[in-house]
């Protein structure tokens, strides 16, 4: 959730893990791509490392025919067995940010830009050890996705929910492999708004059938927007107990934000935050355990990460690698998009109530380890990790996911 001030700045992970029960175990389909499927075969990405085995496909799916409105994709797949592996949804928050600049460059994507924008290394952390990952650029507009139609980048949750559905069922078309196949959804900050709300439609679509195509299993969210006054309580107290900003500026915090929403904040609010980002001087936000924001000419800051990336993704040859649409993008490309969220429109206050609705579809707990659990939901904290902690712990962040996946204790 970048560019705000939100309970994306707290130091440790928080996640929710549900699983939802399957109706049914199904067998794996052995179905081969769709003619399209093959089309958006990545041959090979401007400089990759000479070893990779695994295979790659990037694209388009119009989720409007109509507006003109296509969602850009990135599937990863596993790098050992992946047709035995599940496959992991994932996606980034903001609104406005890019999967493909954040979950798949800098995260448990496979490959990491290096500091000459040229070349690519390969992470020793990489989630498609485990799964076969598929990044989404959404809303329209952001990343590489866009629309034909200009009104289209005034948007909100309820949009942005319909078109992920839309694109997971024309998806699943083009790789009939996928079908069946054990499904997740994994990401952050405001994707703690987009993951319930896209997993609402699943399991409403999916309710009465007894061999359903997207065949859901859970979600994991790290760091999550949720509610936006429990989510403000903790923020401000997490700032304060680390001496981040001063006892009238975390008074002036608790009397003016609690019930605000970090889209649209108050005046008064705003103020307020802008005063905690000064107390904040050269420490880094997403990762106060980080080194200096001033230090950030070097790979000693994690805020350098971002950069990197967006010098390679603007490369034409990068672009047409992966197939991308350079006449219907905005240039430069950019990692967050501020015309997206600068025009969100829709932004429920809490996300319990839909949490709710998910637990009584039936949910396995977890219980054990460094996890709290409750009612449907494991609770688990990654000590000294940052906003996104595949970024800053990415070695403790796969052992949580292999876990998560095996129904393993946490840790």
């Amino acid at each position: 959730m970048r560019g705000h001030l939100n309970v994306s700045l707290c130091s440790l992970l928080h996640i929710f893990v549900l699983i939802v029960l399957p109706s049914i175990v199904t067998s794996l389909t052995k179905l081969p791509n769709t003619k399209q499927g093959e089309s958006d075969r990545i041959i090979r990405l401007p400089g990759q490392p000479a070893n990779v085995k695994f295979s790659q496909y990037s694209g388009y799916v119009t989720v409007d025919q109509k507006a003109g409105r296509a969602l850009f994709y990135w599937l990863i797949e596993a790098s050992n067995d992946p047709e035995a592996k599940p496959l992991v949804l994932w996606l980034n928050g903001g609104p406005g940010c890019s999967s493909i600049a954040y979950g798949a460059s800098e995260e448990v994507g496979p490959f990491r830009v290096k500091p000459n924008g040229r070349t690519l290394s390969l992470s020793p952390y990489a989630w498609n050890k485990e799964a076969n990952l598929l990044f989404l650029d959404s809303p329209a507009g952001v990343g590489f996705s866009y629309s034909n139609t200009s009104s289209d980048q005034i948007t909100g949750d309820q949009r942005t929910g319909k078109d992920a559905y839309k694109f997971l069922t024309k998806w699943f078309e083009r790789f009939p492999k996928f079908k069946y196949r054990p499904f997740y959804m994994a990401g952050e900050s405001y994707a703690g708004h987009y993951i319930p709300e896209l997993s609402k439609i699943i399991v409403q679509h999916n309710k009465g059938v007894n061999n359903p195509i997207i065949n859901f299993q859970g979600f994991l969210l790290g760091n999550p927007l949720l509610d936006d006054f429990y989510d403000n309580i903790g923020t401000f107290e997490f700032w304060w107990n680390h001496g981040l900003i001063g006892d009238s500026t975390y008074a002036a915090l608790n009397d003016s934000c609690l019930y605000d929403s970090f889209l649209s904040p108050s005046n008064i609010c705003s103020q307020a935050l802008s005063t905690a980002i000064l107390e904040f001087g050269d420490i880094n936000p997403y990762a106060i355990y980080d080194n200096p924001c001033r230090e950030s000419g070097t790979l000693k800051n994690n805020l350098k990460f971002p950069l990197y990336t967006k010098t390679y993704m603007n490369r034409p040859d990068v672009q047409k690698a992966l197939h991308v649409k350079i006449t219907k993008i905005p240039h430069p490309w950019v990692t967050c998009s501020g015309v997206v969220r600068g025009r969100w429109t829709d932004s429920p206050k809490s996300m319990l109530p839909i949490l709710q609705e998910l637990i009584k579809a039936g949910l396995r707990i977890w219980v054990g380890g460094w996890n709290q659990v409750y009612e449907g939901l494991t609770y688990v904290t990654v000590r000294g990790a940052g906003h996104e902690v595949p970024l800053t712990r990415p070695k403790l962040a796969l052992n949580l996911f292999r876990n998560f996946l095996s129904n393993q204790m946490m840790f």
